[in-house]
């Protein structure tokens, strides 16, 4: 098998109707580690506006039970993905997501942004630091992948296009990036714990971190602004492992997020059902589970 033998066979299927394969293809076979990264900057994207991220503070789950939080957002959405939305498990992680969302007053405007993160960044990540950019068959199955996610869990109004989320994206965040002490505390927790994987090494990738963050979200959260030495040597360091990658053999076994050395929080397994039972802020206790023979232990 060749480096682009995948791509091959992404452009011989329909964005529109195998948006899944694609999709599965590009996120397992192509840039597993790349979306691991842009999955986790569209998420924290989030927090810069103050409505979602005054949320996640009151909840405590992302500055409390942040590796827990972490690993069953990885793995809810994993799980989507890897058993499509018609399969058991796939059906099941959705139902977890609307009902963990359903405990709070989340406004559908909020809801949309957040679906268009996930269509948004990845994109501009790998475009800038994947081995390869995006053809326009993946940009168009992503879109559609995150159209259709959306739909399952309720959330109207949504764009059709990568163009038309990328648009809604941009303009959310120009209307609504803002201060909040809460979000500041939901900040410095999530990259606490991603530069705590490291070890001796944390306060390095914190700083790494730090200088991948763009303006925008640095004064969103008041953040000093990185050294552009700092930036220009990190963002040099992504791009130089884009061309080691570049010459490695295609990946031919697919690689889920289940599988990262960043989920830490199931070391004897789990099951999708029992993913993302936490406290909501009302103190109600938690979402209901469904049963667990809905899907099998992993």
């Amino acid at each position: 098998m060749r480096r682009y033998d995948w791509l091959k066979e992404i452009r011989r299927l329909d964005p529109e109707r195998d948006f899944l394969r694609i999709y599965r293809i590009t996120a397992t076979h192509e840039f597993p580690w790349d979306l691991a990264r842009a999955l986790e900057l569209a998420l924290y994207r989030t927090y810069a506006v103050p409505s979602i991220g005054r949320l996640l503070a009151e909840t405590a789950e992302l500055t409390d039970r942040t590796q827990k939080r972490y690993d069953d957002t990885a793995l809810i959405l994993d799980a989507v993905l890897e058993h499509g939305f018609d399969g058991t498990d796939g059906r099941t992680a959705i139902r977890r997501m609307s009902q963990m969302h359903r405990s709070y007053d989340i406004s559908n405007d909020d809801m949309r942004y957040v679906l268009c993160t996930f269509v948004t960044v990845p994109k501009r990540w790998i475009d800038q630091y994947g081995w390869r950019r995006l053809s326009e068959h993946e940009t168009r199955a992503i879109a559609a992948y995150y159209r259709t996610l959306g739909r399952h869990m309720g959330i109207t109004d949504i764009p059709e296009t990568f163009e038309d989320f990328e648009r809604c994206l941009d303009a959310y965040e120009d209307a609504h990036f803002g201060w909040d002490a809460g979000a500041r505390r939901v900040s410095d927790a999530t990259l606490d714990l991603m530069a705590g994987w490291y070890g001796p090494l944390a306060p390095v990738v914190r700083g790494a971190s730090m200088a991948l963050l763009d303006d925008a979200l640095l004064a969103a959260f008041r953040y000093e602004r990185p050294r552009p030495s700092v930036r220009k040597a990190v963002r040099g360091a992504l791009k130089l492992r884009a061309r080691a990658v570049r010459l490695l053999p295609p990946r031919r076994k697919p690689h889920y997020a289940r599988q990262n050395p960043e989920i830490r929080g199931y070391p004897n397994g789990f099951r999708v059902a029992e993913l993302g039972t936490f406290p909501t802020a009302r103190g109600t206790g938690g979402c209901p589970v469904p049963h667990a023979e809905d899907t099998p232990p992993r």
